[in-house]
């Protein structure tokens, strides 16, 4: 399963509209992104739930795939038509949505296009712990010891991460 496939399987939205809601009716369905091919398809299925209205005006009452909202892509009243594009993009960056997901996590609400760029920058990868990343660190020759040298690897951890941050195991440089 790609990441793309991964991140439209858990991406779904529950479609409304606001006059139904206005008229007190939560009247709406889900709708899994995986099930329509691009942005201009999930809105024709919009317009085919909601026909019984001449101009809906959407609205997204819950939705599945946090990163999209913090990505600004999806909003109770807003769905980009770049949604599909930079899920494509996830899909093609080599980095599972997790990656992103952390990131966003210690960055925060960012556009796509940073966030892309901050990530093929600044990851260095998942670690079990701040310990093992500053030993990979190490080993990796990211930093400079001398091999003979006796490490306090917690000691060092602590002052090391103040360069990075970490999200799920998730580690980046600051």
């Amino acid at each position: 399963m790609t990441n793309l496939q991964n991140c439209l399987d858990t991406a779904s939205i529950y479609c409304g509209t606001y006059a139904k809601y206005n008229n007190g009716s939560l009247y709406g369905k889900w709708l899994n992104l995986s099930d329509y091919s691009d942005y201009d398809e999930l809105l024709t299925a919009m317009y085919e739930l909601h026909s019984d209205e001449a101009d809906p005006e959407f609205m997204f009452q819950d939705y599945e795939c946090p990163i999209l909202e913090k990505l600004g892509l999806l909003s109770e009243c807003h769905i980009s038509k770049d949604i599909y594009d930079v899920l494509e993009q996830i899909n093609d960056s080599g980095h599972d949505v997790e990656v992103y997901k952390a990131c966003l996590d210690c960055l925060g609400k960012m556009d796509f296009s940073s966030l892309y760029e901050y990530v093929n920058n600044f990851y260095y990868g998942e670690h079990g712990s701040d310990e093992d990343f500053v030993q990979w660190l190490y080993e990796d020759d990211t930093l400079n010891i001398p091999n003979w040298v006796v490490i306090d690897w917690s000691a060092t951890a602590r002052s090391i991460m103040f360069d990075y941050f970490e999200s799920n195991g998730h580690y980046f440089k600051a």
